[in-house]
């Protein structure tokens, strides 16, 4: 059976500083869901062919298409991805880095009322950059720092091309999961999150545990940020499955034969 090509999706890691220093929030995934049921990730999701169009660039500030393109190395259409982990964000947690006409951020309760409509831009009755509009706000593009690109192994059931961002969660909003898509939604420190992944008691997918065993290398989500902001480049990541089912990175033992027909896994979650 041919693969399946890689959709284009973006996912965002919002942080903070807590009590215990440096958190990052996780969604869990409804245990119903037919896609990675009961994991906890973080707010992303696939492009959508609306991300990429003029009307929501016009509510871009800081990024042009050009410069989001050049650092995710396509000839045109980056910056999309910047409007689908902040959209992702917004419908799946409520929180929204945007700022109003004053220059200010959205804060909590104009965010909870702009969040009543988050189903609707979900199931695209609403486009997102309608509700912009009508509410006076602009996209802050430029908080979101591009870190990591993973690609889902061949075989799988569903296959992302999938930029990662990082950015400060803005101040004055709370998540609040939607019931739907996700049933949780928890602040945890990376550290946390690795040592409780280890127990067995925190279900995340390869690519959500390997940014947490990065990001448990700071103390703050200011040093972690600047940090991802002066990465040089940022390589592509394509695991493989292997015979055993076990994720292979590149440069692990068995990763070239997992690239063939006969070395290739089966899919497990």
């Amino acid at each position: 059976m041919p693969s399946l090509t890689p959709l284009p999706a973006a996912t965002v890691t919002l942080v903070r500083d807590g009590a215990q220093g440096l958190e990052v929030l996780m969604m869990k995934r409804n245990l119903k869901s037919a896609f990675v049921p009961g994991r906890y990730l973080f707010p992303g999701g696939s492009v959508d062919p609306s991300d990429g169009l003029a009307d929501i660039y016009a509510r871009c500030v800081g990024l042009t298409d050009a410069a989001a393109s050049k650092r995710l190395g396509l000839e045109s259409g980056g910056l999309a991805y910047w409007v689908a982990a902040i959209r992702e964000s917004f419908e799946e947690s409520g929180l929204l880095l945007a700022h109003g006409e004053n220059g200010k951020l959205v804060a909590h309760q104009q965010a909870a009322e702009l969040a009543q409509h988050r189903k609707a831009v979900a199931a695209g009755e609403l486009p997102f950059d309608t509700l912009l509009r009508d509410a006076g706000l602009t996209l802050e593009v430029s908080a979101l720092v591009y870190f990591a690109h993973w690609i889902t192994p061949p075989g799988a059931p569903r296959r992302y091309d999938t930029r990662f961002f990082v950015a400060h969660a803005p101040a004055g909003q709370e998540p609040v999961h939607d019931n739907e898509e996700t049933i949780e939604s928890v602040w945890v420190s990376p550290r946390e999150g690795v040592e409780r992944f280890r127990e067995g008691t925190f279900k995340l997918m390869t690519p959500t545990i390997h940014t947490l065993r990065i990001f448990a290398g700071y103390e703050s989500a200011s040093a972690l940020i600047e940090a991802m902001r002066a990465l040089p480049d940022v390589p592509t990541i394509a695991p493989r499955i292997g015979k055993d089912g076990r994720r292979i990175m590149a440069g692990e033992p068995g990763y070239d034969e997992a690239g063939t027909e006969e070395g290739r896994g089966t899919w497990k979650r």
